[in-house]
């Protein structure tokens, strides 16, 4: 998109003025601010304006936000009035997809909010949990070393009866070896795969063969493991929430497109690489 259709001085954005004073009724998104050439301007423009601002304006106080906003779209409108009265495709286009995507999105929002539900909220819960998890948590502790020979070495030790706290702080390149090697609980997805592949195929209380990473070798020891707890439900909202969010939308999408008349026949005759040249839209 053109700098200049996003045009935004900086004037615009300095330190404001008071907030102008309204009519006795109450301000809503329909109140005219201001009128540039007989074009008005009104809250609800504004308040879409601001949204849609970066961050760093985002946190600016009302006040500080209101007479640059404003300035902003006066500006935007003059330089709209002194070009062509019709659109140009770029616009046309712009406006198409804008207006496409915000009617998707409050149907996706309506979607939603419908489908997240308490009672859909405690049923998934639920389903999901009242059995508890199928996941395992372990309880772990390591050697690291640099080379397999190494990692041998150490578990004919650990086999002639040596300590494995003991040896680990004396051999362990790793953080955890002045700790004896000790790792804590930990769940899927925490430890790097061969890592994590190897302990779960461990009995409580076995060491393993090497195991290579790309950290090094480890030599591992199963101190303990147990079934994961299961979350509370406010622990599990949000995760629930999303789920039942994703579905509904999921399943809406999928009905509206079976059920729509779609042909797709224009798009085999087009070279996929023009999608990508844009200055094709500047030409009337």
């Amino acid at each position: 998109m053109s700098k200049r259709l996003t045009f935004l001085s900086g004037a615009a954005l300095a330190l404001c003025l008071a907030l102008p004073s309204f009519a006795d009724e109450t301000p809503n998104p329909d109140t005219v601010v201001a009128t540039v050439n007989g074009t008005e301007i009104t809250l609800g423009h504004m308040m879409l304006v601001q949204q849609n601002l970066p961050q760093q304006y985002q946190t600016l106080p009302a006040e500080m936000l209101f007479q640059g906003i404003l300035d902003q779209i006066i500006q935007q409108t003059v330089l709209m009035q002194a070009g062509p009265e019709a659109d140009s495709r770029l616009v046309r286009l712009s406006v198409d997809n804008e207006r496409r995507a915000l009617k998707a999105g409050e149907v996706l929002q309506g979607v939603a909010d419908a489908a997240v539900t308490e009672d859909a909220v405690k049923a998934m819960f639920e389903a999901k949990y009242a059995a508890g998890t199928n996941e395992q948590e372990f309880n772990a502790s390591h050697i690291l070393v640099e080379t397999e020979e190494d990692a041998k070495a150490i578990i004919e030790r650990l086999k002639a009866g040596e300590d494995f706290a003991t040896v680990a702080k004396e051999k362990s390149t790793g953080p955890s070896g002045p700790n004896g090697g000790e790792l804590g609980w930990f769940g899927p997805g925490q430890m790097v795969k061969p890592f994590e592949d190897a302990v779960a195929a461990l009995d409580v209380g076995a060491i393993s063969e090497p195991v290579k990473t790309q950290f090094g070798w480890h030599v591992i020891k199963l101190n303990d493991k147990r079934a994961k707890a299961a979350p509370t439900l406010d622990e599990a909202r949000p995760e629930i929430e999303a789920e039942i969010e994703r579905q509904a939308i999921d399943a809406k999408i999928a009905d509206l497109t079976a059920n729509a008349s779609i042909d797709k026949a224009g798009s085999e005759k087009i070279d996929p690489a023009l999608i990508k040249q844009i200055n094709i839209l500047l030409e009337e």
